[in-house]
């Protein structure tokens, strides 16, 4: 039967096309049936009985993808499908076809009336708001896209009536659908398949022809499982009517077994003549090959897993579980899997003093999973093999893909107060420009190869925290760098990468014009090309381990979940897959969702700062930027660790401090910093304190004037960062200053400038009233940066005089001799031109020379006098 989305389809066609006829299906639902009596008049649908002579010139079918038994209308009539459901793989390659995954097939119908400015009456507009409503559920169900919701605004700006609309949505049962109704409700059998949950109701209404499709609505209403799938004996046959909750119970497919049809989460098929029974045990049968299991094992497994070679030596096995903690092995033969190697098999022969191969240790068996079997088929591996990891094997080849553990199996099945894996596919959507959106749609669609894509990192923790990030760094399970040269080839575009790591970045600067245009679609034909970033990066998946500690990682191929697990935090381990029907589902393998929830800044494992120390800076910046708290096992983690600060080098430490001193709150981290000992573990000398954040204000927030004369970087360090280095550390003695410059290895300018500025500092006061010579020539000794460090921490107004006049005037003033005119007088070469000149730039600078004839008469006067 013809439900409402159906039939205001086809009214928006027919308004779309004004010498199409619309005409009606011959069984529409009751709701339907009444709102036509009542409205019918205004609509212009005719019933198929009452089409004009002659064959049609063409036909369009809506909110269906099958030709119509009409007269006139043969195989060779034009056809144009308009249509959301799931596209059927059989279409004639002739049929036109518009078919998009929207919530309802009216969405598309709509867009096409206000694209034209077609105006509507209101039992139009009306009928149209009640053909998206009832198949997304009044804008509920999760296949609901934010094009209808602009759809229903539109027609609510044309007048439809949401009061005439509820009538319709919500009809009362009739007397003989309530007694159909108890008979399903009472019948109603709760199935566990693949751990979704599965109701089967039977009825008799062979009496009547009542319309069934509300009583499934309403017993889902009410008993809410994830598939629901009514079996009603009728006059003419046995109805099956199905409904679902969820992408994995297929009931599309599954109604398609039996000769009907639909999209995944509402179907149907009509089986005439069959008995109740006989299609109850056809269903019984046919359910586990539609019904995905609710979390997979491809889900749960790490990828791309460590194995062994059978003929291996148990030494090496021994190394490979000291390098990556692992518990045990799955052992290989001939690239099948033959067995599982065990930390306690090795650790005993190895006590032993046993030389021996891994297979004389292994467990022998070739217990696997594959990716698409289910918790229930896990847990029974596991408990009759006794093994606490299960090698994964391709279906196709038997090839090791993955290996899942007793661990994840436990994760899974504690008990959780929400979705295991929220989908943030809306979020998302809703926080990029749609460039960029479809940058990371199209990188997901160019997955040839079934591999996983994910963006992650700081993105996926500002998303969640609702602050804007402009970061896209993407991790894919498989090559990163043939995904980007597929993309550049594509869209344009020009990468670079390093095959030794895996990475790659996609530049998009100098084509972002064409990008664009490539990315455009039809529901975006117009994407702003300055919305793309000038480059994406794309970095395989990878695991990491140090061989000592404060090392840099050593980086091998690995899974998401291990490449997630070398982070620093768990508010950092947060992943969003973006690949066919997982985009926007939400990675949290190690509760970096409940920490944002609770505002903790919390390390993976116990020696996280052992691994790399520089993580305790970055705790300190992350607590400060968002407001949260180190939890108490980092801290004291963090406070064990101290030590180990001292053999990191000073870039990386420098590098950190250049990222905290950029951040908004910065005195606040650096005070934590200090109060935490860190800052004075790196050395004696780098405090902080209120005078230290007053001054580091003062030069943060008064960029100098171009009388200055900086330039805009001093070798790599820009002008902001030396500013605040020399601000922060001008205080110090010489000798500490020098030693602190060093172990952060700051850059010659920037040391120089510290140093100028320790020493001249404690001087500026005795300066302010000395003669402008005297004073020129000391502060000639600092560099500019120096100065202007010294002008915008100091408080006292006459040293800032001092340095501005110096700064504006002093320096500039030169006698016009040179040494080109002292050789002309005959003075020979050595220290005595200097001594000249600048005895005429201070008689300049202290006013006994105010010009030219002076100067001749002071130089003649000083060669005379020797």
């Amino acid at each position: 039967m013809a439900d409402f989305d159906a039939v205001a389809s086809l009214l928006g066609a027919a308004l779309l096309d004004e010498a199409a006829v619309a005409v009606l299906p011959r069984r529409v639902n009751r709701n339907v049936r009444a709102y036509l009596t009542l409205y019918g008049p205004d609509l212009a649908l005719r019933a198929a009985d009452d089409l004009p002579p002659g064959k049609p010139s063409h036909i369009t079918v809506v909110d269906t993808q099958t030709r119509p038994t009409l007269k006139g209308v043969t195989a060779k009539t034009p056809v144009r499908v308009i249509d959301h459901h799931d596209r059927q793989p059989d279409l004639p390659a002739e049929w036109k076809t518009t078919i998009e995954p929207l919530g309802a097939c009216t969405t598309l119908l709509v867009e096409g009336l206000q694209a034209l400015d077609v105006l509507i009456t209101v039992p139009q507009a009306t009928l149209l708001l009640l053909g998206i409503y009832e198949d997304t559920g009044g804008l509920t169900y999760t296949r609901t896209t934010a094009r209808d919701a602009r759809a229903v605004a539109a027609l609510l700006e044309q007048g439809a009536s949401l009061q005439v609309a509820q009538g319709f949505l919500n009809q009362p049962l009739t007397a003989a659908q309530q007694a159909i109704y108890e008979q399903l409700r009472q019948s109603a059998e709760i199935r566990t398949v693949h751990g979704q949950q599965i109701i089967l109701a039977t009825a008799d209404a062979s009496q009547g022809e009542e319309e069934l499709s509300s009583l499934a609505h309403k017993l889902n209403d009410l008993l809410e499982p994830d598939g629901l799938v009514l079996a009603i004996q009728t006059g003419g046959g046995v109805q099956l009517i199905a409904r679902s909750t969820t992408d994995a119970v297929r009931m599309d497919v599954l109604m398609a077994d039996f000769g009907g049809g639909g999209h995944r989460r509402a179907a149907a098929a009509m089986l005439p003549d069959a008995e109740l029974a006989a299609v109850v045990a056809d269903l019984l049968e046919r359910l586990p090959r539609h019904v995905l299991p609710a979390i997979t094992v491809g889900e749960l497994m790490s990828r791309q897993p460590q194995a062994l070679e059978a003929d291996a030596p148990a030494r090496n096995a021994a190394e490979l579980m000291q390098r990556y903690g692992y518990e045990g092995f799955p052992v290989v033969a001939g690239g099948k899997v033959v067995g599982l190697l065990t930390r306690r098999a090795v650790d005993r022969a190895l006590t032993h003093g046993l030389k021996v191969k891994v297979r004389e240790l292994m467990s022998t068996g070739g217990t696997t999973l594959q990716p698409a079997d289910s918790i229930e088929q896990l847990k029974q591996a596991m408990l009759e093999s006794g093994w606490g990891q299960i090698p994964v094997v391709s279906p196709e080849t038997g090839e090791l893909v993955g290996i899942v553990t007793r661990t994840d199996l436990l994760k899974t099945l504690m008990p959780q107060t929400g979705p295991r894996r929220p989908n943030r596919a809306d979020q998302l959507a809703a926080s990029l420009p749609p460039a960029r959106l479809g940058l990371l749609r199209a990188a997901a669609a160019a997955q040839q190869r079934g591999e996983a894509l994910y963006i992650v990192g700081g993105f996926v923790r500002d998303l969640l925290l609702e602050r804007p990030s402009p970061d896209l760094d993407l991790v894919v399970e498989g090559d990163a760098i043939a995904l980007a040269e597929a993309l550049a080839k594509q869209y344009g575009g020009k990468v670079t990468s390093h095959r030794r790591f895996g990475t790659a970045k996609w530049l998009l600067d100098s084509a972002r014009q064409k990008v664009a245009a490539g990315l455009a679609t039809e529901a975006d034909p117009a994407l702003n090309p300055e919305d793309l970033p000038a480059s994406l990066d794309l970095v395989s998946a990878r695991r990491e381990f140090y061989t000592h500690p404060t090392a840099l990682p050593t980086v091998e191929r690995g899974s998401i979940k291990l490449d997630l697990h070398r982070r620093d935090f768990t508010i950092n381990t947060l992943a969003l897959r973006l690949d066919g029907r997982y985009f926007g589902d939400l990675l949290d393998y190690w509760g970096g969702l409940q920490d944002l929830d609770d505002g903790i800044v919390r390390v993976l494992h116990s020696l996280s700062f052992v691994d790399d120390p520089t993580r305790m800076l970055r705790a300190a910046r992350f607590e400060g930027r968002f407001g949260f708290e180190i939890g108490p096992r980092t801290l004291e983690l963090l406070g064990n660790a101290l030590p180990l600060l001292e053999r990191v080098s000073g870039d990386r430490l420098r590098h950190e401090l250049n990222a905290i001193l950029g951040e908004t709150d910065w005195a606040a981290i650096l005070q934590r910093l200090a109060g935490l000992k860190v800052l004075a573990t790196i050395h004696p000398a780098l405090g902080f304190d209120a005078a230290a954040a007053e001054r580091l204000e003062l030069a943060r927030h008064t960029p100098p004037g171009p009388e200055w004369g900086l330039p805009d970087d001093f070798e790599s360090v820009s002008q902001p960062l030396a500013l605040a280095y020399t601000a922060w550390f001008l205080t110090l003695e010489g000798v500490q200053a020098a030693s602190l410059a060093g172990r952060l290895r700051l850059t010659a300018p920037v040391t120089k400038a510290i140093l100028a500025a320790c020493s001249l500092r404690p001087e500026l006061a005795a300066l302010v009233g000395a003669a402008p010579s005297r004073a020129t020539a000391r502060l000639d000794e600092a560099p500019p940066l120096a100065l202007a460090a010294l002008y915008l921490t100091s408080t006292d107004g006459r040293v800032r005089e001092l340095l501005e006049i110096y700064t504006r005037r002093w320096r500039h003033i030169h006698p016009q001799t040179d040494g080109h005119d002292l050789r002309a007088r005959g003075v020979p070469a050595g220290p005595r031109y200097r001594q000249l000149l600048t005895a005429l730039r201070e008689a300049w600078l202290d006013g006994t020379v105010k010009n030219a004839d002076e100067e001749h008469d002071l130089l003649e006067k000083l060669l005379h006098d020797g």
